[in-house]
């Protein structure tokens, strides 16, 4: 459920500029999560969320830039946690994960500093890694089976 919670703020804050965790509860309860605030606080201190003024001059939750390189231990417990399986075809991987987990795989992934991934596109409980090269698919997958091993 955690994941879940924590998958859903992440597309809360790209789509939406979130000033206060209040206002995220919020959005969170009509969205069927049940959250308090301290809930919503401690969500925002394990995905590093910080402050910062969006283009409209608003004070908004964002994720950090750039994350540590590779990946960022929160990232890669996620990563850890949700991921059930990998297979590659040709420049893609498909990653199966935990319903409702694929999105926040992706962010990780995306965050992360893999320079051979192009981008990934996620659904409810599969991840499509996009990655530059076939050459380089043994490569990405030898890293993601080294996370969740």
């Amino acid at each position: 459920m955690r994941y879940a919670r924590q998958n859903k703020i992440l597309e809360i804050i790209k789509s939406q500029e979130i000033d206060t965790q209040e206002k995220l509860a919020e959005i969170l309860r009509k969205t069927g999560f049940q959250v308090t605030q301290a809930t919503v606080s401690r969500d925002i201190k394990e995905l590093q969320l910080i402050k910062t003024t969006s283009e409209s001059g608003q004070s908004c939750y964002t994720l950090p830039a750039k994350m540590e390189a590779p990946l960022s231990d929160r990232f890669r417990k996620i990563l850890k946690e949700t991921i059930q399986s990998v297979d590659a075809a040709e420049n893609l991987i498909v990653v199966k994960t935990l319903s409702g987990c694929a999105n926040a795989a992706g962010e990780a992934i995306d965050t992360s500093d893999y320079p051979q991934i192009v981008g990934t596109l996620a659904g409810d409980n599969t991840l499509l890694v996009i990655v530059d090269k076939k050459e380089n698919v043994s490569q990405v997958m030898a890293a993601f089976e080294e996370i969740i091993a």
